[in-house]
């Protein structure tokens, strides 16, 4: 039987319609695919076809995505009602060489109203204000629809606290060495935001650096925890082994009590994950 058959006798079921259709298409993709359904997010990658089960916001890293197929993605996403975080924008790509995208919004800054230039058009130079006006015109922006969708959306340069602390992922479908020929050339949007005056690329660039620093320095903390942690549990292992097998009789193991307690720090609000790749 095909899955969307087999999806819509489940939903038919008199167990299901007691219960939220959001709650049931967990269900059912839990009794389909088992725990992967519910580890999906935390992979990391973003495909906008599985947007509209969580109330979470999806926090994007930005290197290495081209702009326009980027924005493209996030539009759709936040019509569909998620809530979407930009990081890096300054690093985002534009397929063309410099020179060529230098010259084209160059050309954007002089459309100005005649009449009174403060009426605009407005030109952007930060890159992240760049990223948000180019979905702003993949939005039905006019609408109270867009207008909505356009709220959902956040954009930063660099990766500001608290998301420095929290779990990135990327979008395959706009990756640049995914995307783009090999050969190609292509330019970065930070780059292009400092030729037409942008301010901050030396402060973004230092704290960048010192958030990368920060981080290396945490991972080889928490590595030599764990080390010293399975060291201390070697030299016990002797003495605790007559504990561990009543436990395990009893049918409860230290590994269950890990996990039930990784769980419950998951639901709180205090949880945070840890920092992910530079």
């Amino acid at each position: 039987m095909l899955p969307h058959r087999i999806l819509l006798q489940y939903l038919s079921t008199e167990i299901v319609k007691i219960q939220p259709i959001s709650q049931c298409l967990a269900n059912f993709c839990e009794v389909c695919f088992g725990t992967f359904a519910n580890r999906c997010w935390s992979f990391s990658w973003f495909d906008c076809n599985m947007t509209g089960f969580s109330k979470k916001p999806i926090l994007i890293d930005g290197r290495g995505h081209l702009l326009g197929r980027l924005s493209a993605i996030v539009a759709k996403a936040l019509l569909q009602g998620n809530q979407i975080i930009v990081v890096r924008c300054e690093q985002l790509n534009i397929s063309g060489n410099f020179y060529r995208n230098k010259l084209k919004y160059l050309s954007f800054l002089r459309k100005r109203c005649n009449v009174n230039p403060a009426r605009g058009p407005f030109h952007f130079r930060a890159p992240s204000r760049i990223f948000w006006k180019t979905v702003r015109g993949m939005l039905p922006h006019k609408t109270e629809r867009g207008k909505q969708a356009l709220r959902r959306l956040k954009a930063y340069e660099g990766v500001p606290p608290p998301y420095d602390r929290r779990k990135r992922v990327v979008v395959p479908g706009a990756l640049r060495v995914i995307c783009l020929k090999p050969g190609r050339k292509f330019c970065h949007v930070g780059r292009l935001s400092h030729e037409v005056g942008w301010k901050y690329q030396g402060v973004v660039r230092t704290l960048e650096t010192k958030r990368k620093v920060k981080s290396v320095l945490g991972i080889r903390k928490r590595n030599k925890l764990k080390k010293i942690t399975k060291q201390a549990s070697e030299k016990v292992a002797k003495s605790v082994a007559p504990y561990n097998a009543v436990s395990y009789h009893i049918g409860f193991s230290f590994k269950k009590a890990l996990l039930l307690i990784s769980k419950q720090n998951w639901n709180s609000n205090t949880w945070r994950p840890r920092a992910g790749h530079n």
